[in-house]
């Protein structure tokens, strides 16, 4: 058994105003400083700039941080994979660098869900945080006792729900574990799939994996953050975060993930359900016949051969067509069968834009 409770786990990468808040308020926590360690996964895309360690000096004697260093560029999957590798203490926090904690964080997590060495993947809330609604272009930074006042304050009152997920329909289990602020068991967490870049879903996939492993993923009512403000392009970040969810698709082709992809985690959970039944288990079927690739949307479980025999590299995914895993005008032949037509209007209308988006023409 590891002598150390906890390894806070942070990737970064140029943000040392933020850094060094997060670095604040870990400094503060209740629990013994021997209990925890903090693990930095530091990606410089070759450009060496020094911010990190000159505020990891600022802390010399007050918190054990370990570095690790790559030249790579930036993948914020590859920058946790660095951390989680020299990770020692029994249960891994993961933490954004926007993230600052209160100062009984950790000791509360600890008392109140994993003294009995629970196998569970709890899920912080993330306070002051927009869900990436709008744009930031410039950051007012305040110092460490605004912040430490603002989460004194949350600490005596409680967070009443600031965090929307925790009051929000959750049927699918990793649909809200987002990895600003989450915390498993060391063994329990998996690492991250490299392939995904720029913004967005490579933890959901991750958390898509722990949960298929059979670990519980609850919502930390208790356990919080507030979010650090920093500069955010939200265009930007949504021309990467459509593609990812097209590989997260790809990679795990259900409806649970075929919801996320097409409205998001929140309305995916809401949607969930009802879905399931008016589908009744629907597929897509897709190949190649002389030379052309086809797709065929709407085919129940049982129909049989849906493209000739001659087609190749035919593949059934168990889709109903509201998100495909396939690029914007790669199919030369798409047939909608009859079965979509019954669908509720709103998910007709996406089934078949989604089949406008890959069809050629």
């Amino acid at each position: 058994m590891s002598e150390r409770r906890f390894s806070v786990v942070i990737p970064y990468r140029k943000r040392a105003a933020n850094l060094r808040l997060a670095l604040a308020a870990l400094a503060d926590q209740t629990l013994p400083p021997g209990d925890f360690e903090v693990v930095l996964g530091v990606l410089d895309d070759g450009e060496y700039d020094g911010g990190h360690a000159e505020v990891c000096r600022e802390f010399a004697g007050r918190l054990d941080i370990v570095t690790v260093a790559s030249a790579r560029p930036w993948q914020v999957g590859y920058a946790r994979n660095l951390a989680l590798r020299q990770a020692t203490g029994e249960v891994v926090v993961l933490m954004d660098v926007d993230m600052a904690l209160p100062s009984r964080c950790l000791e509360d997590l600890w008392d109140r869900h994993f003294a009995y060495r629970q196998r569970v993947c709890v899920v912080g809330q993330m306070i002051d945080y927009d869900n990436n609604t709008g744009d930031v272009t410039s950051v007012d930074v305040q110092p460490y006792q605004h912040y430490r006042k603002i989460l004194d304050d949350l600490q005596a009152t409680g967070t009443a729900g600031q965090d929307p997920r925790m009051t929000a329909e959750h049927v699918i289990p990793w649909s809200f574990a987002w990895t600003a602020l989450i915390a498993l068991p060391r063994d329990l967490a998996v690492e991250f799939d490299t392939g995904f870049h720029g913004y967005g879903v490579e933890d959901l996939e991750w958390a898509y994996r722990v949960a298929a492993g059979g670990t519980p993923i609850v919502m930390g009512r208790d356990f919080f953050g507030v979010h650090l403000p920093h500069l955010r392009s939200v265009a930007a970040n949504r021309r990467t975060e459509a593609p990812n969810y097209r590989y997260f698709l790809r990679k795990w082709p259900g409806l649970d993930v075929e919801l996320a992809c097409a409205f998001g985690d929140f309305e995916a959970n809401s949607h969930y359900l009802p879905l399931r039944r008016a589908a009744g288990g629907l597929t897509v079927v897709h190949g190649r016949v002389d030379g052309r690739t086809h797709l065929v949307v709407g085919v129940p479980p049982d129909s049989g051969r849906v493209l000739p025999a001659t087609a190749a590299d035919v593949e059934v995914l168990p889709l109903v067509g509201l998100a495909l895993p396939y690029e914007d005008g790669s199919v030369d032949r798409s047939l909608v069968l009859e079965p979509i037509g019954a669908l509720p209007g709103p998910y007709r209308e996406r089934v078949l834009a989604e089949v406008r988006r890959v069809s050629a023409g």
